[in-house]
């Protein structure tokens, strides 16, 4: 009986930490994915806000938009999401790679 009662509370620990851990992992995809979704807009592949871009993609994946900073073609994007009282927060940047010039972007090869 004692160690079926030291499983559960072990058990007990542990979910939490697995719950945040969880969430955390799936932070660091929002952010990534907010943090393209803004780069998107900075460079022009897709029309309107970059920040309001990013803050779209981290409410689909339900977390905050906690700071977006654009600079040029470089957004850099914070998001948070809480878990059992926690805040859980990633960091992301994306952008064109440096020394890519505007028109080598997209530019797949070839000889044409």
């Amino acid at each position: 009986m004692a160690i079926i009662a030291a499983v559960l509370v072990l058990f007990s620990l542990l979910l939490p930490l697995v719950a945040v851990f969880s969430v955390s992992q799936r932070v660091v995809g929002t952010a990534d994915a907010a943090a393209l979704a803004a780069a998107d807009v900075a460079v022009g592949i897709r029309s309107g806000s970059p920040c309001e871009a990013a803050a779209t993609v981290a409410v689909a994946n339900t977390a905050r938009l906690h700071g977006c900073l654009v600079d040029g073609s470089t957004a850099t994007v914070r998001v948070t999401a809480s878990v059992l009282g926690f805040e859980v927060s990633a960091q992301a940047t994306a952008g064109r790679p440096p020394g890519e010039s505007a028109v080598h972007a997209g530019r797949t090869g070839g000889t044409g």
